[in-house]
């Protein structure tokens, strides 16, 4: 009736393959918990072992009185309760004195049941919507996640683990056959791509929105100081075209009346509500629709694009700016001061203090993490079956030891129980024989 669990084995564990596991509990916590499987285990064997020699020993009185009877009928039925309780737990985790005893051993014979049940189990009683969205509501995820980001270090732990990942994605990114892989799907895919309807969409947003009239306005105040700035460039681009009977003062006033012009178009399209402003939003709301209308420009901006992307100037300069920006991340996310973490940081803790104050985005985050769990929830047939796969992987053998390490302690109070409440039957049922004796 040895029931010993090997010295090597641990709580809990997490299988690497059907034949490795993974260490969860500390070992200091695996050790208590063999010690008390080892103290209890010698406890309920201990009374069993007590009731026989009591029972051995009555057999030895010659003439036995109603004391040494009921003594005896007590150890007699304790050795029963415990002998049967002893076999219930053995059986199961293992066959009892390796006896091939029908329904024993139930663990290891029934693991894969055991893991279509788990999996069932998590699936019908957690991942429902009744269960999920309730405690998501009650946990208030996006308040504890502002709350916690608001927290002084919070934030700079997470930009810390982020700026301390970010060199090995860099690295990873820079992959020869990453970039040839990239190249053959995205390019490819922009190649087929028509771009002539989301062009037309950009110049019709041009020409109706209120923040494309701004980035207007700005574009033309460019223009109007580069052409106060460079009048002279102008004066010697007009003099170098004339004729040389032509006067210099003559081409002067011949710049200066084309530069001056067209600082004046520009000053009124800079008028909202100039006949100018309004002629450039007829023909940018024209162009858009010769855009998306016209299949000869639409042919012309694909092979524009088409010629942008096969360009080789283009490609080199597309990576040799993916270099320079891959360095410039590389090196400031490994050095002490690095403005990128900082910066995270900064704008993390922004986040959380923003968001602290702020139910209605709260709100937001809330609903966007619930729309989350739902989806998870159409998954759950998967999650179940993967929690079955995995408990189907496990070693038999290492399953019943780790599970007996863990409720093995508790399930000796049974052999116990088992002996003593055996006893106290014996006596019960001795004495209401007595009166028929």
């Amino acid at each position: 009736m040895n029931e010993s669990a090997p010295e090597g084995a641990r709580l809990l564990p997490a299988p690497k393959s059907s034949s490795g596991w993974e260490d969860e509990l500390s070992t200091d916590f695996e050790d208590g918990a063999r010690k008390r499987l080892r103290r209890n285990r010698g406890l309920a064997t201990g009374l069993l072992a007590a009731a026989a020699l009591i029972f051995a020993a009555t057999l030895f009185v010659p003439e036995p009185g109603f004391w040494v009877l009921l003594v005896r009928t007590a150890a007699e039925a304790g050795m029963i309760g415990g002998v049967a309780d002893w076999f219930a737990v053995t059986a199961l985790f293992r066959r009892p004195l390796g006896l091939p005893i029908p329904h024993t051993a139930i663990i290891p014979n029934n693991k894969e049941r055991m893991g279509r049940a788990l999996g069932r189990f998590v699936e019908r009683n957690f991942l429902t919507p009744e269960v999920l969205i309730t405690r998501l509501r009650d946990a208030r995820p996006s308040r504890q996640l502002a709350g916690w980001l608001a927290q002084p270090g919070s934030a700079e732990l997470v930009s810390g683990s982020i700026g301390a990942t970010l060199p090995y994605i860099v690295h990873s990114l820079n992959s020869p056959d990453l970039h040839d892989f990239a190249q053959r799907t995205i390019g490819e895919r922009l190649r087929q791509a028509d771009v002539a309807p989301l062009l037309a969409r950009v110049v019709r947003a041009a020409s109706q929105s209120g923040e494309a009239d701004a980035l207007i306005d700005r574009i033309i105040g460019l223009a109007e100081t580069w052409l106060s700035d460079n009048r002279h460039q102008v004066d010697r681009m007009v003099h170098e075209r004339s004729h040389w009977w032509i006067p210099k003062s003559v081409d002067r006033r011949v710049a200066n009346a084309l530069v001056g012009g067209v600082i004046d178009v520009l000053h009124r399209l800079r008028e909202p509500e100039s006949e100018t402003r309004a002629k450039f939003r007829l023909a940018l709301a024209a162009l858009a629709d010769g855009i998306e209308q016209s299949p000869t420009q639409r042919e012309q901006i694909n092979a524009a694009k088409n010629r942008f992307l096969d360009d080789p100037e283009i490609q080199a300069w597309i990576g040799s700016l993916w270099s320079q920006l891959a360095n410039a991340v590389i090196e400031d996310s490994t050095s002490a001061n690095s403005v990128l973490r900082d910066g995270l940081a900064r704008g993390l803790a922004s986040l959380g203090r923003a968001l602290e104050a702020d139910e209605a985005m709260q709100g937001h985050v809330d609903s966007a993490i619930e729309r989350g769990a739902l989806r998870l929830m159409d998954w759950r047939g998967e999650i179940g079956k993967f929690i079955a796969d995995v408990v189907s992987s496990w070693d038999t053998r290492t399953l019943s030891q780790r599970l007996e390490l863990v409720v093995g302690s508790d399930l000796q109070y049974i052999r116990m129980n088992g002996t003593i409440v055996g006893a106290l039957a014996g006596c019960v049922i001795f004495l209401l024989s007595q009166p028929f004796a």
